[in-house]
Formats: structure tokens, C-alpha cells, sequence
């Protein structure tokens, strides 16, 4: 009974290694990143399940120990308690985008690989390869158009540019990563027919590498844009300086972003990018798990080299194992990506497969039963004892099922988000409701579920308003939706804080129900200075709290938060323009006039921008105001007043008012002088 199980542990560790680079699975929100984890964290489940049974059936525990298991439990620890200590949502570390799940599956595949032999280890390498002909193949048949004219499949596949990962640099570096270890495949004395296979397998890999390094070089579409080291290492020190040891969380990358880029990211092509990574793998790992994360690597790269050396003090006098080298060089291939680009869940796995492979093992057999005389006390002998194993096993065994239980749900629930999106792209209102409030029953703690209720139901309250006939029925409605709209809210902020964009969606809440309710303008106050406070340098969002003081007619306190975003971007036409306006009706003429001039200068000349901006230009100079401030193409002129849709407005029932602010605005950036 015992070969089977280990047999069926050896196949599921094989078909999870084949099956994570390759499983896209349409039915998810995101396709390609929430079906691997779900492979990655049930399949090592269901293999640790299996191991629960040996030890049981056995009493004995065969423990391999390799080179690399403290500093892979390190890491492990650091992004264990670096997500449940300091990511504020959860679901963002163990769902989406879910690196610690990535990582602490992928850790727990390292140890479970280190229990193979040799053998096993070998057909290992095999499955990975596999995995990476298929990916090379269908990047390729997907680029021909191939996929496009199979009418069953899903759009999602059907398109030209369709692969695996989602995206030409992570392919590009999966497929990289493989190119050594293919060789050493083919140097490895086995059959022909595995020769053939790698050959084979080799050569649709270095095509599909060559085609995705085309699709990312300078000038193409697809090529990546990530900030510089002069942004992500200020990210990085600051996130520090907050949290030392365990950073912001895994996944919270975003957070710390918003907050602590510095304001020369704004002088950037990409200023208006929210990046949820740096543009490295270890400044992104120093942010989000801090010193103990940073330790962690750095042990890694310790035992690496430890390795390394050894490895090549036996080749001088043993010869060289070229096979092993192979190995060597795609785990620092990888190592090296990684200095330079940031990596993906599939990367994090393949890197923890490759410190498996090239291991060296040390296997110890630890009996776990003990003998103990009959309880009668009349019987001299020994008897069989399970209980150490029971006891070793009961931990893992509790939390296997606890995943199974929480995780069935969790993917429920984003299979009803999916069905939710559908039906929106549909405008069925009625099942998009249904299957939205059914998602957040099954997992209230993912923003994005309650982001989506809220614009829900603000939909529908500004359908009810606008009827011709307003009942009181209508007015309840009305009510109800703009009160859920709120909760929704603000159980976005309660998710995550310390996320600016959780504040613009409540702000944003409390912005589109002014016509509707009482105080909804003050409570939208509150929350967009709260966003700045919490994104200090982004522009859009002050010209948002401007516009929204102009539109109270507070045009002193509108200028000094314009000119605030004039500061932080003083190339950004917009600010200029917002400013302008509220120069204009503070009776600024020529403050106006000025800014509006600087509008002309950063505007395209063949624009309507650039019309909308001369026709404002010419009205100042006129001294002659319009009445309304224009909108161009990218010109968004400060809102006035909304007109009041429901005479009276409905009153906000207590609890609709912005939760307390979480930090202090920041220090104001100094304005930039007018002349």
C-alpha cells in the first residue's frame, strides 16, 4: 500500500510541475494567475494528505534534508508572517495576486521534491520541459492565428497575442530559464527517444523565446515599462522605515507605491501607472517582506555558492557533470533575471524546483511509534503504539482540511465574480446583483467584489432618479441602493486602509450621490484629502478635491489645492487648466490668463484640447468669462454645483459618514510660483 501512495505522491508533484506553467482556466477573473494557484495550493494539499496516510500506515517518516531547507524555510517564514502581520487585505496575499501562496506552495514543492530519488528527480526535469514544449507550442500557433479560427474556443485564447502567462515577458523568461537545462538533456546519456523529445522540445522553446524578445523590444507594443532604480529604491527605504523586518506585505506593493514614490516619478512618460511591482525581484521582495525577506535571499545566495564551489572542486578532480552544471546555470540564469526584471508566481515556482534539483540530500528515517506494555498489565508484551504519528500527522492533517473547507469557498466565490462580469457585459442588472452579493457572502474580504457592488448600485440608484415621476417607493429604493453603495465603500477602505485607491473609490461613492443626498459633498471632502494624504504626489487626485471646492464655490482653498497638483506635475495641461478656472471666478484674471496660456504651450496644436483651451484663452482676455467651464479631449474642466435630482435630497441614515483617517496628510509640496 505504501509504493502505491508514494507513487501517487510522485505523479501529483509531476503533474503539478507539468500543469502550473500551461493551466489557463477562463472561467477565473484572471485567467492566468488565480488557476495556478488553485493547481499549485490543492495539488501540494492533496500530496500532503497522501503523506498524512503514509505516516499513519507506516509509523515512519522518510525525511530527506537538503542544502538549501533553512534558507527556504526562511523564506517561507518571511512571507508566511510578513502577509499575516502586515498585508492589510489578505486575499490579496493568498488569492490575488496571491504571492504568498505562490511562494509558500512553491517552498513546500522544494521539500517535497527533495524526497524524490534520482530517478524521480530526472522525470522532474522531464515535466518541466514537457510543460515548456506545450507553452512554445501554443505561443506559436496562437501567433500564427491558428487559435483564432477554432470559433469553440474562448476569446480569451483565440487571440493572436495569447499565451500561458499572460504576457511576452514572463514567457520570455520561463522559456529562458529552460534553455540550459534542455541542453544539459540532451548532454545527459539516456536514449535516443529522450534525445529526440529534448531536441525537439528545444527548438519550438528557443523559437517561442525568440519570438516573445521580438515582441519586447524597444518600440513595440509589448515592450516592458517598469519605474527606475531612482523610484523603486526610494519605495523601498521608506516602506523600511515604517516596517523593518516584515515591509508592507506580500501583494501590497501598490500601497507602498502610492505613498512613497518620489516626485520625480512624475516626470516620467509612465507618471499616471500604478506599478504593483519595482522593477526588480529583490527590491520588490525588500518592500513587501522586509529585512527578514532580504535575509532569506541572501542565504539562498549563500548556499548557492557554497554549492557551487563544491561542484567545482569535484569536477577538477572527477570531471565535469555537465548535466548538473546545466542545472546550475538556469537556477542562476534565474537569479540574474532577477537583478534586472521582477518575477512572476510561475518564476517563484520554477526557482524553488531548480534549488530541488540540484540539491544535495541527506535521508533519515525517523520511526514514529512507540511500545508500550497492555494496559491489563498482565501481558509482558510490547504492543504497537500509533500515537507519535498521530500526532505528527494531526496538524497537517487540521490544516489540509481547514484549506479545503475555506479554499472551496474562496474559489466559489470567485467563480460567482466571473459569472457577475458576464452577466454585466450582458446588462443583466438582476443576475449581476444576485451573483455579486452571492461572491461577497461567500468572501467579504476581496475589495475588488465590493469596488464592483458599489458602482452596482450606484448604477442603479441614478436609473431610479431619473424617471420622470419620483414616488416614494422610488425614494426608497433610491435609499437603499446609495446606503448599500456606501457600505460597499467603505468596506473597500476597511480591506486595505492604506491604499489610496480604496479612498478615491469611497470619495468617488460620495462625489456621484451629491445631487441625490445631504452631506455627501462634506463626506466627499473628507475622503479625497484623506486619497492625498495617502498619495501625495498624484495630480489627478488633487485636481478631483479642487474641483470638487470649486464646485462649492470655495475657490481659495480650490486654488490652494490646484496649485498644489501644478507643483507635484507642472506639465500635466489639465492642473493648469482647473487652476485657471478657479482664478477666473476668484477674479484672478490674469493668474487665469497665464495659466491658461501655459495650457496652449503643453497641448497638441491639431488637438480639440488645444481649441477648447484657445476658445477659454480668448474669452479671459476678453474679460468676459463663460459661464460654464468647457471639457476638451483631455481637458477636464472643474464641475460646478450639481443640480439637486430629488427635491428634497435623501437623508443619509447614521454610519454613511467616511470611516477615521489612517495617517496625517503628508507635508505639502511647495506651489510653484505664478508671476
Amino acid at each position: 500500500m505504501d509504493k502505491i501512495l508514494a507513487k501517487i505522491e510522485t505523479c501529483l508533484i509531476l503533474l503539478i510541475v507539468f500543469l502550473v506553467p500551461i493551466f489557463v482556466f477562463s472561467l477565473a477573473p484572471n485567467p492566468f494567475i488565480i488557476p495556478k494557484l488553485v493547481v499549485m495550493a490543492f495539488g501540494i494539499s492533496l500530496i500532503l494528505l497522501i503523506k498524512v496516510i503514509r505516516i499513519l500506515l507506516s509509523g515512519n517518516l522518510k525525511l530527506s534534508i537538503g542544502n538549501f531547507d533553512f534558507a527556504v524555510f526562511l523564506i517561507l517564514a518571511a512571507y508566511l508572517l510578513s502577509a499575516l502581520f502586515r498585508t492589510p487585505n489578505k486575499m490579496e496575499a493568498f488569492l490575488f495576486p496571491g504571492t504568498a501562496t505562490a511562494v509558500i506552495a512553491s517552498g513546500i514543492l522544494y521539500f517535497l521534491i527533495n524526497q524524490l530519488d534520482k530517478k524521480e528527480k530526472y522525470n522532474i526535469k522531464l515535466a518541466l520541459l514537457g510543460s515548456g514544449l506545450l507553452f512554445a507550442f501554443i505561443t506559436l500557433v496562437s501567433s500564427m492565428g491558428i487559435l483564432s479560427q477554432l470559433t469553440f474556443l474562448p476569446a480569451l485564447i483565440r487571440s493572436r497575442t495569447f499565451n500561458p502567462e499572460g504576457g511576452y515577458l514572463p514567457s520570455a523568461i520561463f522559456l529562458a530559464i529552460l534553455i540550459p537545462l534542455g541542453i544539459g538533456l540532451i548532454i545527459e546519456k539516456r536514449s535516443s527517444y529522450t534525445k529526440i523529445f529534448v531536441a525537439i522540445s528545444m527548438a519550438l522553446i528557443i523559437s517561442a523565446f525568440g519570438l516573445a524578445v521580438f515582441n519586447l523590444l524597444p518600440g513595440k507594443a509589448y515592450a516592458p515599462i517598469f519605474p527606475g532604480n531612482n523610484v523603486s529604491w526610494p519605495v523601498a527605504v521608506d516602506a523600511l522605515k515604517e516596517s523593518p523586518i516584515l515591509g508592507v506585505g506580500p501583494s501590497n506593493y501598490l500601497t507602498a507605491f502610492s505613498r512613497f514614490r518620489p516626485i520625480i516619478f512624475n516626470s516620467s512618460k509612465v507618471w499616471a501607472t500604478k506599478f504593483t511591482t519595482a522593477n526588480n525581484f529583490y527590491l520588490t521582495l525588500l518592500t513587501e517582506t522586509g529585512l527578514l525577506g532580504l535575509a532569506s535571499i541572501l542565504l539562498i545566495f549563500f548556499s548557492v555558492y557554497k554549492v557551487i564551489k563544491k561542484e567545482l572542486e569535484q569536477r577538477k578532480s572527477e570531471g565535469w557533470n555537465l548535466p548538473q552544471m546545466a542545472n546550475l546555470a538556469s537556477l542562476l540564469l534565474l537569479l540574474v533575471i532577477f537583478v534586472f526584471l521582477p518575477a512572476t508566481n510561475l518564476h517563484m515556482l520554477i526557482m524553488f524546483v531548480l534549488l530541488a534539483l540540484i540539491t544535495d540530500v541527506r535521508t533519515t528515517n525517523l520511526p514514529l511509534v512507540s511500545q508500550a506494555p497492555n494496559i491489563n498489565f498482565t501481558n509482558t508484551n510490547k504492543i504497537t503504539s500509533r500515537l507519535p504519528a498521530f500526532l505528527v500527522s494531526l496538524p497537517i492533517l487540521v490544516a489540509v482540511i481547514l484549506f479545503a473547507f475555506y479554499g472551496s469557498r474562496v474559489v466559489l466565490a470567485e467563480y460567482r465574480f466571473k459569472k457577475a462580469m458576464n452577466y454585466a457585459a450582458k446588462n443583466d442588472g438582476q443576475k449581476t446583483y444576485q451573483e455579486i452579493r452571492k461572491a461577497i457572502t461567500l468572501n467579504p474580504y476581496v475589495d475588488r467584489y465590493h469596488a464592483a457592488f458599489v458602482q452596482l448600485n450606484l448604477s442603479l440608484a441614478n436609473n431610479v432618479a431619473q424617471k420622470k415621476t419620483v414616488g416614494d417607493e422610488d425614494k426608497k429604493a433610491i435609499s437603499v441602493f446609495i446606503q448599500e453603495a456606501i457600505a460597499q465603500a467603505k468596506a473597500t477602505v476597511a480591506l486595505n486602509p492604506k491604499r489610496a485607491g480604496n479612498w478615491e473609490i469611497l470619495g468617488q461613492t460620495y462625489r456621484a450621490i451629491i445631487p441625490l443626498a445631504k452631506n455627501a459633498d462634506t463626506f466627499a471632502l473628507q475622503v479625497y484629502g484623506q486619497a492625498v494624504a495617502l498619495d501625495p504626489i498624484n495630480p489627478n487626485l488633487r485636481i478631483a478635491l479642487g474641483s470638487l471646492y470649486y464646485s462649492l464655490k470655495d475657490y481659495d482653498t480650490a486654488e490652494r489645492i490646484l496649485e498644489l497638483a501644478v507643483a507635484v506635475k507642472p506639465d500635466l495641461a489639465n492642473s493648469h487648466y482647473n487652476l485657471a478656472f478657479s482664478y477666473r471666478d476668484n477674479g484672478k484674471i490674469d493668474k487665469a490668463i497665464n495659466q491658461m496660456t501655459i495650457v496652449l504651450s503643453l497641448v497638441d496644436k491639431n488637438s480639440k484640447d488645444y481649441q477648447t483651451a484657445k476658445t477659454a484663452l480668448e474669452d479671459l482676455e476678453k474679460a468676459k468669462p463663460t459661464k460654464d467651464a468647457v471639457s476638451g479631449e483631455n481637458l477636464t474642466a472643474p464641475q460646478v454645483q450639481p443640480t439637486p435630482i430629488l427635491k428634497p435630497p435623501v437623508e443619509l441614515p447614521a454610519g454613511s459618514q467616511p470611516p477615521a483617517s489612517v495617517v496625517s496628510p503628508t507635508p505639502e509640496i511647495s506651489p510653484t510660483p505664478t508671476p
